[in-house]
């Protein structure tokens, strides 16, 4: 066969670029279909992609929907993306349509992260049986190992004492809250999938909360985005493992843990906890192809509880001793409610929420304010679906604008302020809001977050009821301004926790 020539090239480059451009026009024919939803002109390959600011993706949306309306749509390279913005459109779509919407977009980078073609998890799989089976045996494992019951509450007070106990060493000296936050919510999370806990100074502790956060910086990191919008670039030879290096580390790190759980399983006992009880119905399920309970959805399970149920409880609690510190006249209030009704002489319980109405308006505006998810979790439409009058097509991606929800200025009364009574009526009771849906809505929403709830109003509690918190002197006082990603954190401050 010839070399190729300069004659030959040219030809081929053209060819190329018809190619690519009918291809372009083939993802992009549903643009100028009737009543589907407006949006910018795509660029020829690329899309949208350099008219979306992958940094910071919120602020871009926010103008986008000023200019285009609640449901707007994006080309995301040769990815179809509608955007869900605002109360109505979100529940219409999520619950309302929720049969049709509850798929997620293929997760290109899981194969090449090392999982096995049969692993799906519970958070990205594709919504069918092996979706539905994991979630149930997820929510009813949790269920029987104490949500719900009184078993789990005590396993989150004697952890908030062991937190307390940790605030209490700092001696009242200015410090930053992060790390021990984690810890703590970290801890509840492996009672539940390892039947233990870890001291706070265990190395391998510590190593698997710096993967954790390490992956989590991955997420948020601009390549991910581009090589989620361009699948295709993941199967350059070794790419996966340089752009996602903590997160393969993380779930090395996992699968020992679960190794070592596999040999002191006794199958002759009852199961110790979830990771157990998996290894049970992995069992029982050989010789089963249809069956989603096998080694490789193990660790995927155990992956999405502990990292999805550590790091978002811990960075809201952050966000709530912030606002303590920055609000110190909300931080009393809060404190006479426990001193009122809890007292000091026992721990706080779930019991107690009811008589609690200011305290717990301040939990939920903490959700509410700190806005952590802002773009939730991508859905994907397994059917053409109607939402606003628009006609989105089956394939496309939905990106769920939560924050437009959580901060509507047609809802919230200070969207943009933290304002606990945005949950109190005007007799100080609580009233819990239909926009508030921090852990999205439907049949995707969060399976942890009866947990989540739990933890939030214990953790809060008890820290309030030992501790008052304040900005170390001499400091100048934190921002509350978060620092964006696929999570919104706090930007990084220090405290003083002084005993009461």
């Amino acid at each position: 066969m010839g070399l190729l020539t300069g004659e030959t090239l040219g030809p081929l480059a053209v060819a190329v670029a018809i190619f690519l451009l009918l291809v372009d026009l083939m993802h992009w024919r549903q643009r100028w279909a009737p009543c589907y939803p407006p949006g910018p002109m795509p660029l020829p390959g690329l899309g949208n992609l350099l008219q979306v600011d992958l940094e910071d993706p919120l602020c871009c949306f926010t103008r986008l929907r000023r200019r285009f309306g609640n449901v707007f749509s994006l080309q995301l390279a040769w990815t179809p993306a509608v955007v869900l913005n605002g109360p109505a459109a979100m529940r219409e779509a999520l619950v309302d349509r929720g049969e049709d919407t509850s798929d997620r977009p293929p997760a290109a980078a899981y194969e090449h992260l090392g999982y096995g073609p049969h692993a799906e998890g519970v958070i990205l799989a594709r919504y069918g049986g092996a979706w539905r089976e994991q979630r149930r045996f997820s929510v009813s494992t949790l269920r029987n190992f104490g949500l719900g019951k009184k078993s789990l509450e005590q396993w989150v007070t004697e952890e908030a004492s062991c937190l307390c106990a940790a605030f209490a060493d700092q001696a009242g000296r200015p410090f930053s809250p992060n790390a021990l936050l984690n810890k703590a919510v970290s801890n509840v999370i492996s009672s539940l999938t390892f039947g233990r806990r870890f001291e706070y100074n265990d190395p391998r502790f510590l190593e698997l909360l710096d993967l954790a956060e390490k992956g989590v910086q991955e997420e948020s990191g601009f390549l991910r985005k581009v090589l989620e919008a361009i699948p295709v670039l993941l199967r350059i030879p070794g790419l996966a493992a340089k752009v996602f290096p903590g997160q393969r580390a993380f779930m090395a790190l996992l699968d020992e843990l679960i190794a070592e759980h596999r040999m002191t399983r006794d199958p002759a006992q009852p199961p110790r906890d979830l990771t157990d009880t998996f290894m049970d119905k992995v069992e029982k399920a050989k010789g089963n192809p249809e069956s989603s309970f096998n080694d490789e959805n193990l660790r995927l399970v155990v992956a999405d509880l502990f990292s999805a149920g550590m790091v978002t409880t811990s960075i809201t609690l952050a966000w709530a001793l912030l606002l303590m510190i920055l609000h110190p006249d909300v931080q009393r209030r809060v404190q006479q409610e426990i001193d009122e009704v809890i007292g000091q002489a026992r721990r706080p319980e779930m019991g107690d929420q009811a008589h609690m109405p200011f305290t717990m308006a301040v939990v939920h505006e903490v959700q509410r304010f700190g806005d952590i998810i802002p773009l939730g979790v991508s859905h994907l439409t397994s059917h053409d679906v109607e939402v606003q009058g628009f006609l989105i097509p089956k394939g496309t991606t939905l990106i769920t604008n939560l924050s437009s929800v959580l901060k509507d200025e047609t809802v919230w009364k200070k969207p943009f302020r933290f304002h606990p009574e945005h949950f109190l009526d005007a007799q100080g009771r609580f009233v819990k809001q239909e926009a508030f849906m921090p852990f999205s809505a439907g049949r995707r929403s969060c399976l942890g977050e009866p947990l989540a709830r739990m933890e939030l109003f214990l953790f809060f509690t008890c820290l309030l009821q030992r501790f008052s918190f304040s900005v170390p002197a001499g400091q100048p006082r934190p921002s509350d301004h978060g620092v964006s990603g696929v999570l919104v954190t706090p930007a990084p401050y220090q405290l003083c926790a002084v005993p009461r």
